[in-house]
């Protein structure tokens, strides 16, 4: 890697094609860098901090989604963080959002060779602020966030069944929390209120694999894209999977639209909002953007 003291952080335990892929180029990928496994949820964020801490100047997520998210929010515990160091991404999860977002091959190899010869740009780092039993927390997101029906299906998913059936058990505890009663959300951005059932927030375009949900969007222009979606029934939705199957986009009439480089979310009920895919916490929550703020390695 051309001297750069490289660090990659990765869960041994996990599954799939590409996790055994990976794992059996450990040696090779190992005598170019270091190798830090994780071994419990909340690991890999200690790990990246730690790296910091040894003077790595490149820390790598080897994982889907949640590893990319943990890492990135190791490096933001640390002051500086993300001005000293830089960010890479090996994609082994199932759906690999980022990777899709900045063209990082999926394969492996092709993946590694990016990290040894690619370029690093700055992107936009969204954060969000909110209370957890009193305690005022931080937390740092890359492409996704929302709050209602997702964010309730990712708290309802069995870990045990997404082990054995994969995306599938997303399908499955989101068709059990349509059937919950729908909370009300209110997004308040650029001086105004949008209320509806469902909010997704995005930096990039994509959401859930190769969707542009948030066509609009640009992780350079300081704007967060909020889509609130005023009533979730079966019918919406049906409609809406079927826009993204065959045009890979929403519908543009069942969302309203808001950009804005902050916002807060807020509403009557206990509502969950995840952040890159992983429940993070309960409404209400503040939306904001540090501009050019994290320094990624790209092909």
């Amino acid at each position: 890697m051309g001297g750069v003291r490289t660090c990659v952080i990765f869960n041994p335990a996990a599954r799939g094609n590409k996790a055994r892929r990976f794992r059996h180029h450990l040696d090779a990928i190992g005598s170019e860098c270091a190798l830090k496994a994780t071994t419990a949820p909340g690991d890999a964020r200690r790990l990246a901090a730690e790296a910091l801490g040894e003077g790595f100047e490149l820390v790598v997520a080897a994982g889907g989604d949640g590893t990319v998210n943990e890492v990135l929010n190791g490096l933001g515990d640390v002051p500086d963080g993300f001005s000293r160091v830089r960010f890479g991404v090996l994609p082994l999860g199932t759906v690999n959002v980022f990777a899709r977002e900045l063209r990082i091959p999926l394969r492996l190899e092709r993946a590694w060779e990016v990290l040894q010869r690619g370029r690093e740009m700055r992107l936009d780092l969204p954060r969000v602020e909110f209370s957890d039993d009193g305690t005022r927390r931080k937390h740092y997101f890359i492409q996704l966030a929302g709050a209602g029906l997702d964010a309730r299906a990712i708290e309802l998913v069995d870990w045990e069944h997404k082990k054995k059936i994969g995306p599938l058990a997303y399908l499955i505890a989101g068709w059990k929390a349509l059937r919950e009663p729908k909370p009300r959300i209110t997004v308040r951005a650029n001086g105004r209120e949008t209320a509806g059932e469902l909010v997704l927030i995005g930096n990039g375009r994509f959401y859930g694999g190769p969707f542009a949900v948030f066509p609009a969007a640009d992780m350079h222009d300081g704007l967060l894209d909020f889509s609130v979606f005023p009533r979730l029934d079966g019918g919406t939705l049906f409609r809406c999977i079927a826009g993204l199957l065959t045009r890979r986009r929403l519908p543009e009439q069942f969302g309203q639209r808001v950009r804005a480089a902050t916002g807060e979310l807020v509403a009557d009920t206990a509502v969950a909002f995840e952040l890159d895919g992983e429940w993070a916490g309960r409404l209400p929550v503040t939306f904001s953007i540090e501009r050019d703020r994290l320094r990624v390695i790209v092909p």
